[in-house]
């Protein structure tokens, strides 16, 4: 396959969306760090809000890439999502390691990890005492703590040890650009730092409530694939979250990623074909959408008790506001 066929979208001319979506994401992550480099408080809170917005897309089409969605080749889709993981600060993890995790939960019907914090926050309560008060004050310390365990676990898991050098090339690399920032303009890491918790307050509301799988801590250990069940039991496991059904364009803003029974339906189908594929097959998905208005409260609601919530498999859903959710099993972290 040569170079132009092989960078071409995986649905010719009719997939132009994700090619917009990419401009998107790199014109305002670009725009947004010069507006925080501006030294205008009024400008910066604009550009932080941008930033935030450019890492949501950008991190949805790693999760495109991932399943070979944008272009015709595996390599190419590999490329972008590597290049694309280290801009959303995922880089620290291999972009393989990121694929491997996420088909392994389609493939297993589960949420396939290589760590569980909550034992690490069990065996230590000063450290759960510091992450229920911070997930209090509506910091995700949770995730925080998921992507610092990209860097910490390759110092202390002899299966991770060949990550070493890449930690540290990525801890030089950003630890310089930022170094950079502050000296152009001292206040503007703290900006991006909040840019960036916006961007994973995103990402979690978008799925802590989408799937009560079991999660199983074999990413690592070599154990065979879990035979968790058949569609029904994926269906029975799975949710959909769309922001407003009514008005498809406002589920653009995190490129249909509620549209999460269809994706599991058919997970290579492109993000802009998703609600087709929801209102084709609305008998199956119809009765596991929830309301976006009811996931508000209960993100808001159980944003302490969900630290160490973990839903078990078939558990019954009623009111979707009392649906607490669970945490730690993100795309990006690769562990």
């Amino acid at each position: 396959m040569d170079w132009p066929q092989a960078w071409a979208l995986r649905g010719g001319r009719a997939d132009w969306p994700q090619l917009a979506a990419l401009g998107y994401a790199v014109g305002v992550y670009g725009a947004a760090v010069a507006g925080l480099l501006s030294g205008n408080a009024i400008v910066q809170c604009a550009a932080t809000l941008a930033l935030a917005h450019s890492l949501v897309v950008a991190a949805y089409l790693i999760h495109e890439c991932a399943h070979n969605a944008v272009f015709v080749s595996q390599t190419a889709n590999r490329r972008l999502g590597a290049l694309l993981s280290w801009g959303v600060g995922a880089g620290y993890g291999r972009y393989d390691d990121i694929r491997r995790k996420h088909l392994r939960h389609h493939s297993e019907r589960a949420d396939v990890i290589a760590y569980d914090y909550r034992a690490l926050l069990r065996r230590h309560p000063a450290l759960l005492r510091t992450v229920q008060a911070a997930e209090w004050a509506y910091i995700p310390a949770v995730d925080l703590l998921m992507h610092a365990l990209v860097i910490v676990l390759p110092f202390t898991s002899p299966t991770r040890r060949d990550r070493r050098a890449r930690v540290l090339f990525q801890l030089a690399l950003r630890g310089s650009l930022f170094a950079a920032m502050a000296w152009i303009t001292p206040t503007a890491p703290l900006f991006y730092a909040l840019g960036y918790l916006l961007f994973l307050h995103v990402l979690r509301f978008m799925d802590v409530h989408q799937h009560t799988y079991a999660v199983l801590t074999t990413l690592d250990d070599g154990t065979p694939a879990h035979a968790a069940g058949d569609r029904a039991y994926e269906h029975r496991n799975t949710y959909s979250n769309p922001l407003s059904p009514a008005h498809p364009a406002l589920d653009w803003l995190t490129l249909n990623f509620g549209y999460h029974n269809a994706h599991h339906i058919h997970p290579s189908t492109p993000w802009h074909r998703l609600p087709a594929l929801h209102r084709a097959q609305s008998p199956i998905t119809a009765d596991h959408v929830l309301p976006f208005t009811a996931l508000l409260r209960s993100y808001h609601h159980h944003r302490v008790a969900r630290v160490l919530h973990g839903d078990a498999p078939d558990h019954a859903i009623g009111a979707a506001q009392d649906f607490i959710g669970v945490l730690g099993v993100s795309f990006l972290t690769a562990h």
